[in-house]
């Protein structure tokens, strides 16, 4: 169970202590970081995870400072709702997120592609586009969630972001004050986590207007070897018999789940929908795998699909039909690019 929101705001003064100490013992853990490197597989490894150890701290300290000001210039909170007061927290959100992300990317040697043919967040849309937008992305690999919510807040098109959370990531401090003052939802664990979820995603889709962007994962989890076989059996154990086949031909992707995605396109038939598929991290489940293979050195590929709102079905049955093709489309690039890849290598 998620402690008390009293105990969770510890967490701030703990990070400003440990930034504090960061800077003050720098030289000295910089030798020490540069002497472990030697020992270290991989280049300078200890000194790039002090690096970015100190960036992310640095910026969930920024952040905190900003959203106190913030909340003394909106009259201690009563402009909540106000669209300039959840703009400047968006704004806010999107320097941090920048900066943190850049920092991964220079110090992990982490490379981005977004392929060629690709619709891009940063077009201006279709003819007929009404831009309230509805994002379904594959989950792999670890901050794929960040990426995205970065690449959508993009300076060059400054959409606001809209997620459910695990209640968890609450012990964050800056995810707990900053999200918690924008539309976005917290869900628990536990007996009827689903449904709660999908209240919480229709919800949040009700009131999408043309800056806004609903995030959803419709796997529900990053995809491992063990969840997908995990995933497939439960269609089988449901008597999805139909649905487990298209899942077994399916080897990069988890077996979409439709509920959050009928509750959000039915709660949002304006809305059009995005498409994300990405490859290049999704064999780094585990803390222990992310230690292994830094540096990273790798290339991240994205792919972007636009769909029209009046080309979305809205019936469920049609809702799931249409989403199991779409992850069998996202599923055959993850493919093609990984074998492209390969032979490049």
């Amino acid at each position: 169970m998620l402690p008390p929101r009293p105990v969770r705001r510890v967490a701030g003064p703990v990070l400003l202590g440990l930034l504090v100490a960061g800077v003050v013992l720098l030289p000295v853990l910089a030798v020490v970081a540069l002497v472990a490197s030697f020992f270290l597989p991989g280049r300078l490894r200890a000194l790039r995870l002090l690096a970015f150890a100190l960036v992310y701290l640095a910026m969930e300290v920024a952040g905190l400072v900003a959203a106190a000001v913030l909340w003394v210039a909106g009259g201690a909170g009563r402009a909540v709702r106000a669209r300039r007061w959840r703009a400047a927290h968006y704004t806010v959100l999107r320097v941090l997120l920048d900066v943190v992300m850049r920092a991964a990317q220079r110090l992990f040697a982490l490379r981005l592609v977004t392929d060629g043919e690709s619709w891009s967040p940063l077009d201006d849309g279709m003819p007929g586009s009404t831009n309230a937008m509805v994002v379904l992305s594959r989950h792999a690999g670890p901050g794929d969630s960040f990426l995205l919510v970065n690449t959508l807040m993009n300076r060059d098109h400054l959409r606001q972001p809209r997620i459910v959370l695990k209640d968890t990531l609450q012990l964050d401090p800056l995810i707990d004050t900053f999200l918690n003052r924008l539309p976005n939802s917290f869900v628990s664990a536990g007996p009827g986590a689903g449904e709660r979820a999908e209240r919480a995603i229709a919800d949040l889709a009700r009131d999408l207007g043309e800056e806004d962007a609903l995030l959803i994962f419709p796997e529900g989890a990053n995809a491992t070897p063990r969840r997908r076989l995990r995933a497939i059996q439960r269609l089988r154990d449901r008597g999805l018999v139909a649905a487990a086949r298209r899942a077994e031909a399916m080897r990069h992707v988890l077996p979409p789940r439709p509920g959050g995605v009928v509750a959000a396109l039915q709660a949002a038939p304006h809305a059009d929908v995005v498409l994300v598929a990405h490859t290049g991290l999704e064999h780094l489940d585990s803390v222990r795998d992310v230690w292994r293979e830094l540096p990273m050195d790798k290339t991240l590929h994205l792919r972007w699909w636009f769909v029209p709102a009046a080309e979305v079905p809205r019936g469920e049955a049609e809702l799931t039909d249409w989403l199991y093709r779409w992850w069998e489309t996202i599923d055959a690039w993850i493919t093609t690019t990984s074998a492209a890849e390969d032979t490049g290598r």
